[in-house]
């Protein structure tokens, strides 16, 4: 096997320790994960790989990728967390092997398997791969296009831009026009930055048109015909308002400051931050020398400029430069390893145990000050042996630099995070259920429901896990004796400790069951109507 091989079989085994482990444990989170898996199952109920459904709804928010993925899946595995989560694990993998093969061929074989383990073991990485989003599949075929393009400027080949526009119409299947305008956004300047210093081969007037043809024969028929079944608005919807409407507009009071991304990097990064700040310090000298470096650059500041003036603010939005990040850092320990660990690699190691190790006392000491519910203090030895294996990991690395091991350097810190994020899945994440009433209430409205029952709830917040985990249709309200007095009976939930609608048109109401914030009040017509 070939050194660009081996170093993607090597990133992608990383990517799979990473993401595999414990990737069904547990019920959807009740947010996205909800609404997707929900849209995903609703293509299997109504047998429309067209348009979107959600609670029995056409559903005009996102491309179809993702959700043609899940389905598919769910039929093979059934409609649990894992078929679900599942595209977005595989992504994670694919992305782990395309970063290692991309820089191993450019870079050398070390410095790919660096920058795979990396962006494997990244915090917000390993979690967008556990998560039933689209927003691996986004990052994924972007940062293919990335790399094509980026060796179809240094080789001229026509077949990389090709591939490029290839990959980029999977991501715009993915999540629309943000995947041409990054990779665009990236590549642009890139190559106006390194035509100052080398020869750089633009795309041949052949290269556009097939570029151009596969992109618009693999993106574009799924739009056409939807647009042909609903309408116009369906694509105005779409990519008029909650594509560019995100950028230039609030969605659903997702906002932040200018400067939100900075603290989401900083944690999303982890562990690796630390090692950030001396690889670009080190970048900055070799920036006029190596073409990677320069590209690694443009790659970590373009989405953090562009996505921090967006209107509309969410943390996986940015991780669209984790690669960026990877590659320069994987680069870092590369030339580490060439020439031995400098004062600033050493120290920046030494930084991860003391952060770790700080925070393994604060859980302890709140723990005992504060009484915890029996779900959080079941959690918290868990918690703790997460944090004592990147601890020991972390301080092993920074043994490993200071004794001039620097090769073994970054494994023993990976390794601590791939055992830190399996007890987390494994052991902690389990835990979380207590605090998601809604699978526990949806499962006895599920056991007792009889035909002409309607489910509602006054909580809209957490309704996309309520249709998730019963079936479509369900009311959401905000005023409930509309639907009481209309229905001789009613399911309904609302939030733990509110008043629910007295009474009232000849209903009895009974509470079946509480869970978390939660309650499960059943109304019954007890006069004719």
């Amino acid at each position: 096997m070939k050194g660009p091989a081996r170093a993607a079989s090597i990133g992608a085994l990383v990517g799979a320790l990473a993401t595999l482990p414990g990737l069904g444990a547990g019920t959807l989170w009740d947010n996205s994960e909800t609404a997707y898996g929900e849209v995903a199952r609703e293509v299997l109920l109504s047998h429309d790989w067209i348009v979107m459904h959600l609670n029995g709804h056409p559903w005009f928010i996102q491309p179809p990728l993702y959700f043609w993925m899940a389905a598919l899946f769910a039929r093979l595995l059934g409609v649990t967390a894992f078929a679900l989560r599942l595209p977005s694990a595989l992504a994670t993998i694919a992305m782990g092997a395309a970063i290692a093969y991309a820089v191993a061929r450019h870079a050398g074989e070390r410095a790919g398997i660096f920058a795979g383990i990396v962006l494997s073991t990244a915090l917000m990485q390993a979690i967008i791969g556990r998560l039933a989003i689209m927003d691996a599949l986004l990052d994924l075929f972007v940062m293919i296009a990335l790399f094509e393009w980026f060796a179809g400027l240094h080789s001229g080949e026509d077949r990389r831009y090709v591939l490029g526009a290839v990959a980029l119409a999977f991501g715009f299947l993915a999540k629309g026009p943000v995947a041409p305008v990054i990779a665009l956004l990236v590549i642009v300047p890139y190559y106006l930055w390194s035509r100052r210093y080398e020869r750089l081969r633009l795309p041949s007037r052949r290269a556009w048109i097939l570029g151009t043809i596969a992109f618009a024969s693999i993106g574009l028929p799924w739009f056409v015909v939807l647009g042909a079944r609903t309408g116009i608005h369906s694509i105005v919807d779409l990519i008029g308002h909650y594509t560019f409407g995100r950028y230039t507009g609030v969605i659903e009071n997702q906002s932040g400051p200018v400067w939100y991304y900075v603290p989401v990097l900083i944690l999303g990064f982890f562990p690796w931050i630390a090692f950030l700040i001396p690889a670009i310090a080190y970048g900055l000298e070799r920036v006029r020398a190596d073409a990677l470096w320069r590209f690694g650059f443009v790659w970590m500041a373009v989405p953090l400029l562009f996505f921090s003036f967006a209107e509309t603010k969410l943390p996986n939005y940015i991780a669209l430069e984790i690669p960026g990040l990877a590659m320069i850092t994987g680069l870092y320990f590369d030339e580490v390893a060439k020439k031995g660990a400098s004062r600033s690699a050493i120290f920046a190691s030494a930084v991860v145990p003391v952060t770790i190790g700080m925070l393994a006392i604060a859980i302890r000491i709140f723990t005992l000050d504060n009484r915890l519910t029996a779900a959080v203090t079941a959690a918290v030895p868990a918690l703790l042996g997460a944090a004592t294996a990147i601890f020991i990991g972390s301080l092993g690395t920074a043994l490993l630099l200071i004794r001039r091991s620097v090769a073994a350097a970054p494994y023993a810190l990976a390794a601590a995070m791939l055992a830190a994020l399996d007890v987390l899945a494994v052991a902690v994440l389990p835990h979380a259920e207590a605090f998601k009433p809604i699978p526990k209430l949806a499962a006895v409205i599920e056991h007792e429901r009889r035909p002409g029952a309607v489910v509602a709830i006054d909580d809209v917040s957490v309704s996309n896990a309520l249709v998730f985990y019963t079936q479509p249709g369900v009311v959401i309200v905000h005023e409930p004796r509309e639907v009481i007095c209309n229905v001789a009976r009613v399911w309904l939930i609302v939030p733990k400790g509110s008043t629910p609608a007295d009474p009232s048109c000849g209903r009895s109401r009974r509470e079946i069951a509480t869970a978390a914030k939660a309650a499960l009040y059943l109304y019954i017509a007890t006069s004719p109507r």
